[in-house]
């Protein structure tokens, strides 16, 4: 098939999922396998295929060259073509078949041909694998998050599905979208490979009064408008138990916000170093008046010879 791309060759439509690519793979795979009597040129052309469109980085990449006809010069399809996605059909075949089941799974894409011939394609299926890297998600409280914690966490190996306990050490300044990296307590490897790692990734929750934005915490101050027109010193609780106290100028608008440095969360990041609380004041409008309150707010109103919308009635003339 003149002028066949990686798609032809694994005989799959353009918009193929991750999961169709490597059926179509495996099955090919099986088929012309040296070690099972098949083409060794054919293996290696869908190797080619399955090795760039199961990389999603490489899959775009080609999918662009085809989007503009190739590269010049280059067939995609394997026939020696001397584009960047041609085969090199001089290659050592001892050494390409070491990659495919290289220990560090990069080859082809991590595909695992023990699967198609159950170990038994000579020595080489005999060398040691190491097992996958598991992946799981743990809630975290503010406060936990803020002060550090340990906690139990309780996942299961696909292998074997059995179930394992590990003691999580949540450090102090945790922040949403953190990794935490447990080696050897992933997937089993296979032939006395060594297992993989467990990466715990934390998530977070918010908390009734402060937000995070890693190593800084926020929260919003309610004052009356009262205080934030004739000013007031206000007592603010820090995450940390601590109290300081923010003195609000007469004349604080809305949305103003003080910093607080260092009484924020440890950074996780630079050992030693805090970040900042910052204060965001929120003006509270009485919504339930007494009789008196709304005389005197009346009789100030009346008094009020300020213009507060001198841009809005600019334009509305």
């Amino acid at each position: 098939m003149p002028g066949k791309n990686f798609y032809d060759v694994l005989g799959v439509k353009r918009d193929a999922t991750q999961d169709e690519i490597k059926r179509a793979f495996r099955k090919l795979a099986a088929k012309y396998h040296p070690d099972a009597g098949g083409d060794e040129a054919k293996f290696k052309e869908v190797s080619e295929a399955y090795n760039t469109l199961s990389d999603e980085g490489k899959r775009r990449e080609y999918d662009q060259m085809l989007m503009f006809g190739g590269i010049p010069g280059a067939d995609f399809g394997g026939s020696g073509g001397r584009g960047r996605y041609t085969t090199n059909v001089d290659v050592d075949w001892s050494q390409l078949f070491n990659n495919v089941r290289g220990s560090d799974g990069a080859g082809f894409g991590g595909f695992d041909f023990s699967s198609i011939f159950g170990g038994g394609g000579g020595a080489q299926t005999n060398r040691p694998n190491r097992g996958g890297d598991l992946n799981t998600t743990i809630e975290v409280s503010f406060m936990d998050a803020f002060h550090g914690a340990m906690r139990k966490v309780t996942y299961r190996i696909p292998s074997t599905g059995e179930t394992q306990s590990i003691n999580v050490k949540i450090p102090a300044g945790a922040v949403d979208g953190g990794k935490l990296r447990y080696h050897g307590h992933g997937e089993y490897g296979t032939n006395g490979g060594e297992r993989g790692d467990l990466v715990i990734t934390t998530k977070v929750l918010d908390d009734a009064l402060y937000k995070r934005d890693g190593a800084d915490v926020r929260m919003d101050l309610p004052v009356s408008v009262y205080e934030a027109a004739l000013g007031a010193s206000i007592e603010v609780p820090k995450p940390d138990g601590e109290k300081v106290r923010l003195k609000v100028p007469a004349g604080t608008q809305e949305g103003k916000t003080f910093r607080f440095r260092d009484a924020g969360a440890p950074d996780v990041r630079n050992k030693g170093r805090r970040g900042a609380l910052y204060v965001t004041i929120r003006v509270q409008v009485p919504t339930n008046l007494s009789r008196d309150e709304r005389a005197v707010l009346e009789d100030l109103r009346q008094k009020d010879g300020r213009v507060y919308r001198r841009e809005v009635e600019r334009h509305a003339q």
